[in-house]
């Protein structure tokens, strides 16, 4: 059974006229430990699609399984279970919590869900993407580059089943870039996770198992 699984998912939006398809008709299956790239134009449905499979939004027809449970089927309650200890998000922007310290950031979803032992484990994950020295500083005494990192080390604190990563290294320069898509490479092998990233640049794609092209909304096969 796969990790992840999309079937048939179509996402419209309401419009003054007819309803916009942002999805059309999408099928896709990833394994635990694999990673692949979505890759496609601004507009494409590539974000879309990393919402619906971290269960922040739902198809308005088909379904998106996780472990083999549809999303749609979730109470609040389970949903945000879900998101809580199953999915993590990398985004572009880090959005890292600007008062709080690199380890403070980390921790902070082993905070929400009452887990004990969160300072300990938020420093191992730093030291996993060697920011340890860095844990007391805030997120403005950092580069983009650590930044990302400390999201990196953040999105995997809780130990997920599945990684999301909207165009991860769009703001940073290439050798930074490198290194990030390294972290997401060791990752996959080290904590066995599915990563989707969502990337406009070929060259983040040398690091990946597969590529999914997107145009339209839909699967560009």
């Amino acid at each position: 059974m796969p990790l992840l699984e999309v079937r048939n998912a179509t996402k419209l939006y309401a419009s003054e006229g007819d309803p916009v398809a942002a999805l059309r008709d999408i099928s896709l299956q990833v394994d635990s430990g694999e990673f692949i790239a979505l890759v496609g134009r601004s507009g494409c449905g590539k974000s879309t699609l990393l919402n619906l499979c971290g269960a922040m939004d739902f198809p308005t027809s088909g379904e998106i399984l996780i472990d083999g449970e549809p999303t749609a089927g979730l109470s609040d309650a389970q949903l945000t279970r879900t998101r809580r200890e199953k999915v993590g998000f990398i985004f572009q922007s880090f959005q890292l919590m600007h008062t709080l310290t690199a380890v403070e950031n980390v921790e902070l979803p082993l905070m929400l869900a009452r887990k004990t032992n969160a300072r300990t484990t938020a420093l191992e994950r730093l030291r996993w993407v060697e920011m340890e020295s860095y844990a007391s500083r805030l997120p403005h005494q950092l580069s983009g580059g650590q930044q990302q990192r400390i999201a990196i080390a953040r999105a995997l604190v809780h130990n997920p089943r599945i990684l999301l990563a909207d165009e991860p290294t769009g703001n940073l320069d290439t050798a930074t870039g490198d290194l990030v898509l390294s972290l997401l490479r060791r990752s996959a092998h080290d904590f066995k996770v599915a990563i989707m990233m969502a990337t406009h640049s070929a060259e983040s794609t040398a690091v990946t198992d597969r590529i999914v092209k997107m145009r339209d909304g839909r699967l560009d096969h």
